[in-house]
């Protein structure tokens, strides 16, 4: 019998030699823009948009200075950007004499594999071997698998955050703590793994008649996750320290979007009302509210389904709470489909019908859907409005 590693890399080769297809296919066409010449190589295309931020951390590090405009108010910077995938990709440049656009795609490409392969053992623990395999599949051909093959971190926080989740689901919760503290410096994703981890908590406790949970386990379940809470502001502290400014990572995060709604502050759960204030005279709210709550209706019946519930109340905590975190702290535009990916743990949901028909058209849309966000988000289109 194919051993299940081979059957999972082999489903990860495909994917992405169709995705790599679809790049090249862009890039061909790409015109010239702020990053590249007109028809770029395959890796001058992979560092389009904040690839070329994580260049310049890579390169620079992060300021000491703020930059500030006319009015003072602080303008985009690597801030934004968190620490450890560009510090890897360093390590390899240094290691190998490897260029950035080369090292960060091998590296993603990298983390991307390694994901597949853990994302199936994931399943495993809450689905049959078919079912997780086709879950497999489905992460590898999803809509945003092109990310996961550029100079974003994307695919090294999912690698950390799937690992994360399959040591929750096995309990072992002290070989949590250096991998929620990379993935917490990766992207942004500590407090939501934190508040996951509280409703972890809560919930064996609620359930300890039939799933014992010993002293230890409350202390270690209690401590992970107050560490990932501390994770989760770490890189702010940081920013504040080397910077001095205190709101030094907020204020950069609300420079990308000044653009959209103006300056302001940052109040949890206002960047949805400030979108449906800016996008609802631009694309009609009659189709801005339906969309977004269509959406949120949608998850949570995926959430709660029959579906939903075979994986299990901790992956679902973790999907939960991450959507959560977006609605509090995040403007919603093109860059929002990037921000969803971490919920991916619900393919594990949408695998289990086992009709052929169903799990073509899964397959067929979700390339249909590497095109559309391609050619929307990442081919650059002149003075393009619709970063990935």
């Amino acid at each position: 019998m194919t051993p299940w590693w081979l059957r999972v890399l082999v489903i990860f080769i495909a994917s992405r030699a169709v995705t790599t297809g679809i790049l090249l296919f862009f890039a061909e066409r790409q015109p010239l823009n702020a990053w590249t010449g007109p028809s770029p190589d395959y890796f001058d295309f992979a560092r389009l948009w904040d690839g070329h931020w994580y260049f310049i951390v890579a390169m620079s590090a992060y300021p000491t200075e703020l930059p500030m405009d006319a009015a003072g108010h602080v303008t985009e910077n690597a801030w934004a950007f968190m620490p450890a995938y560009p510090i890897v990709v360093r390590f390899v440049m240094l290691l190998t004499g490897l260029p950035f656009d080369v090292a960060a795609v091998a590296i993603s490409v990298g983390f991307a594999a390694g994901t597949a392969l853990l994302f199936y053992k994931l399943m495993a623990l809450v689905l049959s071997d078919s079912t997780a395999l086709f879950a497999t599949v489905l992460f590898c051909f999803a809509p945003l698998s092109p990310i996961l093959q550029v100079a974003y971190a994307e695919s090294m926080h999912a690698f950390f955050l799937t690992l994360a989740l399959y040591l929750l689901l096995q309990r072992r919760y002290g070989m949590m703590f250096p991998v929620v503290a990379v993935m917490a410096l990766t992207r942004p994703s500590g407090l939501a793994f934190a508040l996951a981890l509280l409703l972890h908590v809560i919930h064996r406790f609620m359930t300890r008649g039939r799933d014992p949970f010993p002293l230890r386990e409350i202390v270690a379940s209690l401590s992970i996750g107050m560490f990932s809470a501390l994770m989760g502001v770490t890189w702010l502290l940081i920013a504040w320290g080397v910077t001095g400014s205190f709101t030094a990572y907020t204020d950069t995060e609300l420079a990308w979007r000044s653009s959209y709604v103006g300056w302001g502050e940052l109040v949890p759960f206002s960047p949805w009302i400030q979108a449906a204030g800016f996008w609802g005279p631009r694309a009609g709210f009659e189709l801005v509210v339906p969309l977004a709550v269509g959406f949120l209706v949608g998850f949570t019946v995926l959430l709660f389904s029959p579906w939903g519930r075979r994986l299990g109340p901790d992956l679902r905590f973790w999907s939960g709470s991450y959507l959560l975190y977006l609605l509090a702290v995040f403007f919603p535009q093109s860059s929002t489909f990037r921000l969803l990916v971490p919920i991916f743990p619900l393919w594990g949901a949408l695998a289990q019908p086992r009709s052929a028909i169903y799990r073509w058209a899964l397959v067929v849309l979700s390339i249909a859907g590497q095109v559309g966000w391609v050619y929307i988000a990442w081919f650059v289109d002149g003075y393009d409005w619709t970063p990935p």
